[in-house]
């Protein structure tokens, strides 16, 4: 764990897309959860189980060696990537533009900008992002 302040540091020099290698650490739990990379940084990685392929067993094991991109970093000391690699990354999804648009709109604008913390997401920003059409109807 890194002090708020290294966490502000090392956050400041990151862009999204930005691709580092990495080794996978840990796969706790495949298909559950996600995976768990070191890409040489005193922070951890994290690929969230919404971008790896459905069945566990196309996951990269342990020891993997791999390209990951910066896909998100906030306050919560924990860098998401993206795999580079596309036999890594969720195939079942109509388009991966589609996920795109739905989970990180931004995405495309955000390329090669510094990784910056939005602050907490707002009740109505998580129901967006939970409801597929955008609508907020039957969340309290």
């Amino acid at each position: 764990m890194v002090t708020d302040a290294e966490w502000t540091r090392i956050r400041r020099g990151l862009r999204f897309g930005q691709v580092f290698e990495g080794t996978v650490v840990k796969v706790p739990r495949p298909g559950a959860i996600g995976i768990f990379v070191d890409i040489g940084l005193r922070v951890g990685g994290l690929v969230d189980v919404l971008l790896l392929p459905s069945e566990g067993e196309k996951w990269p094991a342990e020891g993997t060696v791999a390209d990951f991109e910066i896909w998100w970093a906030d306050s919560g000391q924990q860098i998401r990537l993206k795999p580079s690699d596309s036999q890594y990354l969720r195939t079942d999804f109509t388009d991966f533009t589609d996920f795109v648009e739905r989970f990180r709109p931004s995405w495309p604008a955000d390329v090669g900008h510094p990784v910056r913390d939005p602050g907490p997401v707002t009740p109505d920003e998580l129901r967006t992002l939970l409801r597929s059409d955008g609508s907020s109807a039957g969340f309290p």
